[in-house]
């Protein structure tokens, strides 16, 4: 298998707010056979409903509809200042999210905040100055140290 990721789904609870959102924070989406797909770099991120998400998986659904609990899946956003974290934390929050955890540096030492978009789902916005973007918002991971061979 090789390492990628091509498609990010969300299960939303309602596709025409979900989309809404996804486009006051200045995303485009092409909807197909209620679906929307937003290209994300070189990867998607869709929009499905939640039930027709989960049955497609062979999963019950059963977290209720607007319970806002963690499903458990978490999207990071980096971006290339601290200034921009607090910008994009406005703008969620102005297209109807909600910060969960206000910008401040995080205990690993680099600068971020939360926001959920109306389905819950977690969005962490962070500068980490450790990893590199590209002219095209591609993220370049650090060469990480090697943990320690047992002796």
């Amino acid at each position: 298998m090789e390492q990628r990721i091509s498609l990010i789904t969300l299960g939303v609870t309602d596709l025409a707010r979900a989309r809404s959102f996804y486009e006051a924070l200045g995303w485009c989406g092409t909807e197909v056979e209620e679906t929307v797909f937003h290209q994300a770099g070189g990867m998607a991120l869709v929009l499905w409903d939640r039930r027709k998400l989960a049955e497609d998986c062979g999963l019950p659904d059963s977290r209720p509809a607007g319970f806002g609990g963690f499903g458990g899946i978490a999207l990071a956003h980096n971006v290339r200042t601290d200034g921009e974290v607090d910008a994009l934390l406005r703008l969620a929050a102005a297209a109807g999210g909600t910060v969960t955890r206000p910008a401040a540096v995080n205990a690993i030492g680099f600068y971020s905040g939360v926001f959920t978009d109306p389905d819950g789902h977690p969005w962490e916005v962070a500068h980490n100055p450790g990893f590199t973007l590209a002219a095209d918002g591609s993220l370049i991971l650090p060469r990480f140290a090697a943990p320690p061979e047992d002796t």
